[in-house]
C-alpha cells in the first residue's frame, strides 16, 4: 500500500471541492484549479476529507495512486497558502525591475531580457537583485521560475547569473597563471 496514497487530505474552511466524473475542481481563497485526474483512481470526498482508493495492486495503479493523492493535496494547498519560489539575481550590473505586468531584466547582454507575466502568476521584485514567482498552480509556478532562471543560468567560475535561493553553485577554480606552481 502506498504509504502516502492512503493519507487522507484534510479540506480546510474555505474550500470547495467538486468532483464531475475524472475532472476536480478546487475553489479557495487565492483561486481556482481544475485538474483532469486519471479515472482508474477511485476519490471519495466524505466528513472534509478527501480519500483516494486504488482498485487493484497493479503497476501503474500503484504508481499512480500516490501521485494522484499528491496531486490533489497541491491543489488544496495551493487555493489556501498558495506557493512561491524566490529567484537571486548575481553579477555586476545585472539587475531586475518591474514595468506594469512586465519583468525586464538586465543580465549583461546587449539588450534588455522581456519576460510577461502569465495569468494566474505574480512576479514581484523587492529588491534589484531578487525575484519572488508566486501563484496558486505549484506547476506553474516552477515552470515560470525555471523559464526566468534559464536567461541566464548561474556560471561556475564567478557565480553569475540568476539562481534559485535555495541552490548551491559548485565553483570552479579559474585558469592558473603560467609558471605559478603552487
Amino acid at each position: 500500500m502506498s504509504r502516502i496514497g492512503k493519507k487522507p487530505i484534510a479540506i480546510p474552511a474555505g474550500v470547495e471541492v467538486k468532483l464531475n466524473g475524472t475532472e476536480m475542481t478546487v475553489k479557495g481563497p487565492k483561486g481556482e484549479l481544475k485538474a483532469d485526474l486519471r479515472p482508474e483512481m477511485e476519490i471519495v470526498i466524505e466528513n472534509g476529507e478527501i480519500n483516494v482508493k486504488r482498485p487493484n495492486d497493479d503497476q501503474l495503479n500503484r504508481s499512480l495512486h500516490g501521485l494522484t493523492r499528491t496531486l490533489i493535496s497541491n491543489m488544496v494547498i495551493g487555493v489556501t497558502d498558495g506557493f512561491k519560489k524566490e529567484l537571486e539575481v548575481n553579477g555586476v550590473g545585472y539587475r531586475v525591475q518591474k514595468q506594469g505586468k512586465n519583468l525586464v531584466m538586465n543580465l549583461g547582454y546587449s539588450h534588455q531580457v522581456i519576460m510577461e507575466e502569465p495569468a494566474g502568476i505574480t512576479i514581484e521584485v523587492p529588491a534589484p537583485n531578487k525575484i519572488i514567482v508566486s501563484g496558486a498552480d505549484k506547476q506553474a509556478v516552477g515552470q515560470i521560475a525555471a523559464q526566468i532562471r534559464e536567461k541566464r543560468p548561474p556560471e561556475p567560475y564567478k557565480g553569475k547569473g540568476i539562481k534559485y535561493v535555495d541552490e548551491y553553485i559548485r565553483r570552479k577554480e579559474g585558469k592558473a597563471a603560467k609558471g605559478a606552481k603552487k
